[in-house]
């Protein structure tokens, strides 16, 4: 079933408290006819949406296609947690890709976080992007490793932005009786991804580019120029850019084959007012080690948004909230018979590795996916780094794809099925303990 619409209705927002929170903006006009551009991009989240931004300001003729509107998929609706470095640790990128490639890399991740707190002041002041994210721990040899890698990262890559807090310290911080140890990292931060991507589409649009909502590309038939086909348009472009990542249907094969989308849920609270402090004791968003992982932080009205559960079915479960609430209260028992006011899922992109995607189809044709719960960072990158490649300068480009990320076994069909079957794996890990 298209991943575009297994959960969701042409063109509607989630019903979530990012949504309730926002000054939601017009419907664009769908595209209808015939245009020209020197890059199509498909999709209007981060990714797309940053890569439309550098290319206008560049001076060439943008057009950004989606197939439901602006920051429908995964961009308005993650946790907003602002994540350094990827989702695989530098000790374990040097062994993949040696230790120079290992450097470009971090300093791209760090570049990424710098240019979201650059645009939070530029032109999403709303997002409010605030500092600080901490890593929970249930067990102490874990919270040993990331002590460990905490000093790694101080030797080796100069990050001195991570406090490593003992039980203690980190029950002080996060107010939950199963933490054993963690870190703070104040070089992270969290966002509301939504007015971020409204921000991002709003800045694009002033540079230039043409963005269009309810204009799902259904075919691309590749050449120089390319021609993109949607059930009212087609728009020829001497460059595509697809930037659908967990939203994308199966237009490009080669995607498919390295990016599977997955579902995460998130809940919202009634507003806690002073009960807030009983649950965080600062404006911090917080992970935890579980590979079954949790997320979660307040919002701006005393809200706590607790997200979690990833799922690998195709369609979201009938009942999301006992499941993710359950998880919530043993985390936090203080927290049992709370208002639950939103709840709400949507889908990401994962890889076989949890690196990004980041591959040349065609000549002319490259793409950006798989960011593997680091999107809200790593996607703004990979559309700025994907920009430069269009004009020319695809040394960065290079770099991201030369993470060489492989397909999943048995392709499409068998992906899902094999994922599944991990994950129970771990999740049975998780409840073990070990």
């Amino acid at each position: 079933m298209n991943p575009l619409y297994r959960n969701d209705r042409p063109g509607q927002l989630p019903k979530s408290w990012y949504v309730a929170s926002t000054d939601i903006p017009a419907e664009r006009p769908a595209l209808y006819g015939q245009t020209q551009a020197d890059v199509c991009i498909v999709g209007a989240g981060f990714t797309g949406l940053s890569a439309a931004l550098h290319l206008a300001r560049k001076g060439l003729d943008v057009v950004v296609l989606d197939a439901h509107r602006v920051g429908f998929g995964a961009s308005g609706r993650n946790g907003g947690q602002v994540g350094s470095g990827f989702n695989m640790d530098q000790s374990a990128l040097e062994k993949r890709c040696g230790a120079g490639n290992a450097r470009l890399l971090w300093d791209l991740a760090e570049e990424a976080k710098n240019d979201i707190r650059q645009n939070c002041t530029d032109i999403a002041p709303d997002a409010r992007y605030m500092p600080g994210v901490a890593h929970g721990c249930y067990a102490p040899r874990e919270a040993q490793e990331y002590a460990r890698y905490t000093a790694y990262l101080a030797e080796n890559y100069d990050y001195d932005q991570i406090a490593v807090l003992d039980r203690d310290a980190m029950v002080d911080l996060v107010k939950s009786p199963l933490y054993q140890g963690g870190i703070l990292d104040m070089g992270a931060g969290h966002l509301h991804p939504l007015r971020y991507v409204f921000g991002l589409a709003e800045a694009a649009q002033k540079a230039g580019a043409r963005i269009f909502d309810r204009s799902e590309v259904h075919h691309i038939a590749h050449g120089d120029p390319a021609e993109l086909r949607t059930n009212n348009g087609r728009v020829r472009a001497r460059h595509v850019i697809l930037a659908g990542n967990g939203y994308l249907p199966n237009i490009e094969r080669k995607v498919a084959a390295k990016v599977m989308p997955i579902n995460s849920f998130i809940c919202a609270t009634e507003p806690l007012g002073d009960r807030a402090a009983t649950v965080l004791a600062r404006d911090i968003a917080v992970a935890d080690d579980k590979f079954v992982v949790n997320y979660y932080r307040m919002s701006e009205d005393q809200r706590f948004l607790f997200g979690g559960r990833e799922s690998y079915a195709i369609g979201f479960p009938a009942d999301i909230s006992t499941a993710l609430v359950a998880r919530m209260t043993k985390l936090f028992p203080q927290l049992e018979g709370v208002r639950i006011d939103y709840v709400w899922g949507g889908s990401l992109g994962i890889t076989m590795p949890r690196l990004p995607a980041i591959q040349r189809i065609a000549p002319n044709v490259i793409s950006a996916g798989g960011f593997s719960g680091h999107g809200v960072a790593l996607s703004g990158l990979a559309g700025k780094v994907m920009a430069e490649a269009v004009a020319g300068q695809a040394d960065r480009f290079d770099a991201l794809a030369a993470l060489n990320v492989p397909n999943f076994p048995g392709g499409t069909a068998f992906r899902a099925p094999l994922l599944a079957l991990a994950m129970a794996w771990y999740s049975l890990r998780d409840r073990l303990g070990i």
